[in-house]
């Protein structure tokens, strides 16, 4: 609570005065006199007007008080707010070709890129995201949503081997644009992740970046591998057998790539840097959040004013009545 004009409230020092005229004013109506005994009085301290003598001007006190509480304007307050959220479109196209079974990342690419790419969604509660994977082709995994619960699910169920293998990067691309191009979203994002080279599909990687150049739409391209060669499990008649493999990442294609659509280029070479990425494009593609204050106030300056009103009504018809003095 709060008063709107509480410059009225320097009224209440005069109470203070006010009780102490009354009393000294009281003490003047009485006279001193002297007599030999007291006995033939009655014992006691009077009838009950004389206990409730000052109850008149104990209720003019508190008028007084209300009334001044009422000019000051006591008000209640409430505030609040109301968010508003813009989303934004996002559509992870994920590699599951053979390559990301290698284990230069923990335990593997493929492992790293999903559990970092579910501390992603994890992050954008308010974007609708979606998922394609590719390889020799591509397919979609999982379309638009904002039931991320569901999308981590099938997040969790992609592995190698789904598809056919092979790195058709223009082929994921080009269906996370389909996805997207007729998203309302005024922010539409794509985040391509890979760790080869073009050598499959129909359609040019780069024809698909400037369709997605057209439509508005920013790609975020990630090459994983760590620099120079990476283990890579192969199954003999042995067992399981390692061969450090070559890691070859078409580099020029994938900044290019971001530069036509507006986005950026990032290498990840372990599961730190990877996870660094996916950070620094949650920090570059933030949601659109609008917050409105508002601040309501409401007059209580009634109560205290009816309840002077009342207390003076009771005022007045007690010195009318019960406490009239005789003149």
């Amino acid at each position: 609570m709060k008063f709107a004009d509480p410059g009225y409230l320097y009224l209440l020092l005069i109470v203070p005065v006010m009780l102490g005229w009354y009393f000294r004013r009281g003490r003047k109506q009485f006279l001193n006199l002297r007599i030999p005994s007291v006995r033939s009085f009655p014992a006691g301290e009077g009838g009950w007007r004389v206990r409730f003598r000052h109850l008149p001007a104990a209720l003019r006190v508190m008028v007084f008080s209300l009334l001044v509480v009422a000019l000051a304007r006591p008000q209640t307050t409430s505030e609040g707010e109301n968010v508003t959220t813009e989303g934004i479109d996002i559509v992870l196209v994920t590699d599951v070709s053979g390559s990301m079974l290698a284990e230069d990342f923990r335990p593997n690419r493929i492992e790293a890129a999903k559990a970092v790419a579910e501390e992603f969604v994890d992050s954008r509660p308010d974007d609708r995201i979606g998922l394609v994977v590719f390889a020799g082709e591509s397919f979609t995994q999982c379309p638009l949503t904002l039931d991320h619960e569901v999308l981590k699910t099938l997040i969790g169920g992609v592995k190698s081997g789904l598809i056919e293998d092979g790195t058709a990067i223009g082929m994921g691309l080009a269906t996370a644009v389909s996805r997207l191009k007729d998203s309302r979203s005024k922010s539409r994002v794509i985040i391509l992740l890979t760790d080869g080279v073009n050598n499959r599909g129909s359609i040019d990687p780069m024809t698909a970046a400037g369709i997605a150049s057209t439509f508005g739409i920013r790609v975020y391209t990630v090459g994983v591998g760590t620099i120079g060669t990476a283990p890579y499990p192969v199954q003999t008649p042995l067992g399981t057998q390692y061969r450090n493999i070559p890691v070859e990442i078409d580099e020029g294609l994938l900044k290019n790539i971001a530069d036509q659509t507006g986005g950026r280029y990032f290498r990840a070479t372990d599961n730190n840097t990877l996870k660094s990425i996916y950070e620094e494009i949650d920090r570059l593609e933030k949601s659109k959040i609008e917050v409105t204050q508002f601040r309501r106030h409401k007059e209580d300056f009634y109560t205290a004013a009816s309840a002077g009103g009342l207390l003076l009504l009771a005022e007045v018809l007690l010195s009318l009545t019960l406490f009239r003095k005789i003149p």
